[in-house]
């Protein structure tokens, strides 16, 4: 509902901008003041009377199947949710995920929410890994960037491990949605459900933020070991500069 209610707003402010001209005497308002308070109250409107009822609705249904489904049901979830987390690390599909787990704690679904937190710190976190069990395949910027990814992955900023993904994207990213599906998949089958909406695992600092707090921690663990050794392995070295000795 959000996303829809920016870009409603975003079209509306230009529409308003483009299309109502005003006299010259009160044109200086006409950013200030006139396109704010019709694009908000377009956009108020489509959203109570067009969007809003079938958006409550899609989200009712799904807050009911998530409440009846399955433990089969939940791992597939959790493994679809790990999945887009690390797809683009931080963009639009990572926000999706990200948007829709946020949406479902409102409605007290809060295994979703553990699922995405968890698959979102495996990228950094095993990139970090992968600079520890191979390093002499990373260059010594690399190994500092790896160092600085396993804080960023500790505190859910999956960000950090685009150096590596820009760098290689080809190995990254599928070392990457393998280790975060698991630990999507983990954390589902596991039941762990999560009350904060951020923090990485400082979360585990505040008092019944998160269940089953041991085995969430091993479902982390285990996607990040498994992204940070199939990456460890797949990396291609880097080439060495040769020295070049000067003639006499």
């Amino acid at each position: 509902g959000g996303i829809i209610a920016g870009f409603v707003a975003g079209y509306a402010a230009k529409a308003v901008s483009r299309w109502i001209p005003l006299p010259a005497s009160i044109e200086s308002l006409k950013p200030i003041l006139i396109i704010p308070l019709l694009a908000s109250l377009f956009t108020g409107l489509v959203m109570i009377y067009v969007v809003g009822t079938p958006v409550a609705k899609m989200l009712a249904g799904l807050t009911e199947f998530l409440d009846t489904m399955g433990t089969s049901n939940a791992i597939l979830l959790g493994l679809l949710l790990g999945t887009m987390m690390c797809v683009d690390l931080g963009g639009p599909v990572n926000k999706a995920a990200y948007a829709f787990s946020v949406g479902l704690l409102a409605s007290q679904s809060y295994a979703p929410m553990a699922a995405t937190m968890a698959a979102g710190m495996v990228p950094p976190i095993g990139m970090g890994i992968a600079t520890l069990i191979a390093r002499r395949k990373f260059a010594q910027t690399e190994r500092e960037a790896g160092k600085a990814a396993l804080v960023l992955g500790c505190c859910f900023i999956s960000e950090g491990a685009i150096p590596f993904a820009a760098k290689d994207p080809l190995r990254v990213i599928p070392a990457s949605i393998v280790g975060g599906a698991l630990t999507g998949a983990l954390s589902m089958a596991f039941g762990a459900k999560l009350l904060a909406p951020h923090g990485g695992l400082f979360v585990l600092l505040i008092p019944n933020a998160i269940n089953h707090a041991l085995l969430y921690l091993l479902a982390i663990l285990a996607g990040s070991l498994v992204t940070g050794v199939i990456y460890a392995v797949i990396k291609k070295p880097e080439l060495q500069p040769l020295a070049v000795e000067a003639v006499a």
